[in-house]
């Protein structure tokens, strides 16, 4: 079963240098990235651990500018790689990316102490002591992406916390669904589309509906990893060739989705997970998948009904996280296409799974 990591954490704590020491890639691609020192967008890499399994890696930017990336990033993988800086110890981005990935219920992961090599052995294990207190349900393990110090040992951790993840998941076996996070064109080949494939698989031939522009498109080839394939598979990250579609009418947050499997929504109803208080007509952003609108929330209780300024392509059992300045808290998706209302009752009735789906009035 493909898994993917995903990096946490504050700006500065050493993410892109330790994905570098483990994966022998250097993320940070863009120009502007590279002359800054700074993650600002997303990178990718395959992750070989002990025995030869390969993961997936995503590494997110640590910047509070670029938390709605981060959020991008971290929507669809199985495990974390939270990084904590053995000098700086918690920051508050790192409080930040740890609610959230909370918030999306990812469960399994590894606490990285970087910089190891740069503080007395005190110094470490506090820091150490500070990560297993934060994240009492993960390994926290010393390393040094400069001296190599513990990266076997982390590899080591992470295979432990795939084989957790492993014991627990259910294969989807559903539709297709893709979140497509990036999109680019290449000469010869044309416009290719990437994310990490949440359900059911894929390959060259294949119609996929584009949502939410509701058009059709077909895969003339797939990719793992700059790898071929015949047929992509849940949890893998995935690029796909898509002939006769423009650069321009794909982008970050579009859906690519097996047609008639699910329609795009102006509203969402939602269980919520509170960091803060949620107020009845509070305006936030939704963050699903790789998409992040505007909505007004409209509150029943401990559920509510986001009114989105845009319509998002979700399924029920689907997690949202919901940010005003900060991240207020998160949401489980009970109704992806329900009626206008506010009736508590319904709410209760579409926990129970009782409601049927709506098409949605766009």
């Amino acid at each position: 079963m493909p898994l993917t990591v995903g990096t946490a954490g504050h700006i500065d704590h050493g993410k892109t240098w330790l994905v570098r020491a483990l994966t022998g890639k250097d993320t940070d691609r863009l120009p502007e990235e590279q002359r800054r020192g700074i993650s600002i967008d997303l990178g990718y890499a395959p992750l070989e651990l002990p025995g030869g399994r390969l993961l997936s890696l995503i590494d997110v930017p640590g910047h509070e500018r670029f938390v709605r990336t981060m959020v991008a990033g971290a929507t669809g993988i199985d495990l974390f790689l939270l990084v904590l800086d053995a000098a700086e110890g918690a920051r508050p981005q790192t409080l930040e990316h740890l609610a959230i990935v909370r918030l999306l219920g990812i469960e399994h992961g590894v606490v990285a102490v970087t910089k190891a090599d740069a503080v007395d052995e005190e110094t470490l294990e506090l820091a150490l002591d500070e990560a297993r207190e934060l994240v009492p349900e993960a390994e926290a393990v010393a390393v040094s992406a400069k001296t190599g110090a513990g990266l076997d040992e982390l590899r080591e951790a992470l295979g432990r916390a795939a084989d957790l993840v492993l014991q627990e998941h259910k294969l989807d076996d559903g539709p297709a669904r893709l979140h497509v996070d990036r999109v680019f064109s290449l000469r010869g080949i044309g416009t290719v589309a990437t994310g990490t494939l949440w359900s059911g698989r894929v390959g060259a031939g294949d119609v996929l509906r584009a949502e939410p522009a509701g058009r059709d498109v077909r895969v003339r080839s797939v990719q793992v990893h700059d790898r071929p394939v015949d047929r992509a598979e849940a949890g893998q990250r995935v690029a796909l060739a898509l002939p006769g579609v423009e650069r321009s009418e794909l982008r970050r947050g579009d859906v690519l989705i097996a047609p008639g499997s699910l329609r795009a929504s102006y509203r969402l109803d939602v269980v919520l997970d509170e960091l803060e208080p949620v107020a009845d007509g509070d305006r936030l952003h939704v963050h699903h998948g790789t998409a992040a609108v505007q909505a007004r929330v409209v509150r029943v209780g401990g559920e509510a009904q986001l009114r989105l300024a845009a319509p998002l392509v979700a399924a029920r059992g689907d997690r949202v996280v919901l940010r005003g300045a900060t991240t207020v808290g998160g949401g489980t998706v009970i109704d992806p296409a329900p009626i206008r209302h506010a009736d508590p009752a319904r709410f209760e009735a579409a926990r129970r799974g009782e409601t049927r789906i709506h098409a949605p009035v766009l």
